[in-house]
């Protein structure tokens, strides 16, 4: 640990290496912005496909689509990449955009404070003090695992651990094991480790919508026509997008997410012949409502003879046995969680003081998280939040946060041209925009389509999906309209400045 108490600075620092940390640096540096670090907590970059290492792990989302427009990949071997393959695919940008010497690795943020007097942050961290101008909060939304508070869990004899977390020293092989949780993750493991296991009990509380996903191999002269055209693979994106459009579309008129269910319905019947089990695994609400899930050897995985489905979920755990909510128990020899990530309180949000002194997280917990433009916060000058509140969208990741990165870039440019040094979101800007958001989800499939989701919050509220068009998104992160913010210039061009914080 650093003893340093001078701190370093710089012009613009961004917390977390993960794609998003990525992609921002890559578009300052591009615009001639160039005193930039990234804090990494981490020995390595990659951010959740860093730390998501279980069985099966890979993206739900192309690879061609799901990549940075300055790097496109042409060696990607299947249409869906696998975990492996994305994180070495995250290292190589690291390195052909040549932001590793950029990169302070194992250095966690511990609080970012806004000091007014300096109007500068102050940033404590594992390795020293920094400061900066301005802070992105780059540490993504999916970064805390959740594990529910289980009577019992604690007194269990065997391994028990999260998808996110995964336990490679752990030999399944010959085991009784116990799975909590039928999303995104726990439908791409169990089909593997259930090659395993001696059997697999699979908790679940609310079936998913689960489609089939080809995944083909990508043939060798489609990698050289990309490698040696790379429009070909710009076209490519472009056709997918076209389509995650229209999904898009759907979500927003729950209508014609409804409309899909007679079609799904009898896909399901055709992989799922046993009515008792078909029955167990029909949702009960309408498409798109919770994430929609791809895989092609789910369903085939839970008619194993080793494999069993618990429809009423996980109640207690009692020494080495599981109980479900009727009752029923199975004793197991390990318990896996795959229960996805808190993403209602996000751990950046317990490290960022507003200038009111409280943590940004007690006022979301108060509040339930907002932004402007799942971007700036008011009362937190200077800063940027990546795929913050009601920005996520059915699209590439990566995509949302490029789009992102127009209005971080655009905002520090127009700042120096014009002479300012602080910029502060109102708060009455940040009130109007979440009440019109608020709004515009009530009739979308995330609101309407009875289902109980992380879109939304112990409130009641979503906090997560952005209710408009992909188009409509980018035309409004496309310039920072600096005039729904405070701003305050430089010391020396304004000296009756005011300060951020009010005496």
């Amino acid at each position: 640990m650093s003893t340093q108490n001078t701190p370093r600075e710089h012009k613009v620092i961004i917390i977390g290496a993960g794609l998003s940390g990525i992609a921002v640096a890559v578009k300052l540096r591009e615009a001639g912005i160039t005193d930039v670090v990234l804090l990494e907590k981490a020995g390595r970059p990659g951010g959740t496909w860093r730390e998501n290492t279980y069985p099966g792990c890979g993206c739900d989302v192309p690879s061609v689509f799901y990549s940075f427009s300055f790097n496109l990949n042409p060696a990607w071997s299947h249409a869906y990449a696998r975990q492996p393959e994305i994180q070495a695919y995250i290292e190589d940008t690291v390195s052909r955009q040549q932001l590793r010497p950029r990169i302070r690795f194992n250095t966690e943020l511990r609080e970012a404070r806004w000091q007014d007097s300096e109007r500068r942050w102050h940033l404590d961290t594992s390795d020293g003090l920094y400061r900066a101008q301005f802070v992105i909060f780059a540490a993504g939304p999916i970064s805390e695992p959740s594990i529910p508070d289980l009577p019992g869990l604690g007194e269990f004899p065997g391994p028990v651990f999260h998808s996110a977390r995964w336990r490679h020293d752990v030999d399944l092989s010959g085991q009784r094991v116990a799975v909590v949780g039928t999303g995104a993750s726990a439908i791409q493991f169990v089909p593997e480790i259930r090659k395993q296991a001696r059997q697999v009990h699979v908790f679940q509380r609310t079936a998913p919508w689960v489609f089939l996903r080809p995944n083909p191999r990508i043939p060798d002269w489609l990698k050289t026509l990309h490698r040696r055209f790379p429009v070909t693979q710009s076209l490519e994106r472009a056709a997918i997008e076209a389509l995650v459009l229209g999904v898009n579309h759907g979500l927003t008129h729950p209508a014609l997410m409804r409309a899909l269910e007679p079609a799904a319905l009898r896909q399901l019947a055709q992989r799922v012949p046993d009515p008792v089990l078909r029955r167990k695994v029909t949702p009960d609400f309408t498409i798109g409502c919770k994430r929609i899930l791809f895989s092609n050897d789910w369903y085939e995985a839970l008619q194993q003879p080793n494999v069993e489905l618990v429809d009423d979920g996980l109640a207690r755990v009692e020494g080495n046995e599981v109980v479900s909510r009727r009752g029923e128990r199975r004793t197991v020899d390990a318990i896996i969680f795959g229960t996805g990530f808190d993403v209602t309180h996000p751990p950046i949000a317990k490290r960022i003081r507003c200038t009111s002194g409280e943590w940004l997280a007690e006022r979301w917990a108060r509040e339930s998280p907002q932004a402007y433009l799942g971007s700036t916060l008011a009362d937190v000058p200077n800063a940027f939040l990546m795929v913050g509140p009601n920005i996520v969208v059915y699209t590439s990741f990566i995509s949302v946060a490029e789009t992102q990165c127009n209005y971080i870039v655009d905002a520090i440019r127009q700042m120096d041209a014009r002479g300012v040094e602080v910029f502060c979101l109102a708060r009455e800007v940040q009130d109007r925009y979440n009440a019109q958001v608020q709004e515009k989800l009530r009739p979308t499939v995330w609101n309407s389509g009875k289902c109980v989701s992380y879109y939304l919050d112990e409130h009641g509220r979503n906090f997560a999906a952005w209710p408009g068009t992909i188009p409509e998104l980018k035309r409004k992160l496309a310039r920072f309209d600096l005039v729904n913010y405070r701003v305050w210039r430089y010391r020396e061009q304004a000296a009756s400045a005011r300060p951020v914080v009010p005496a």
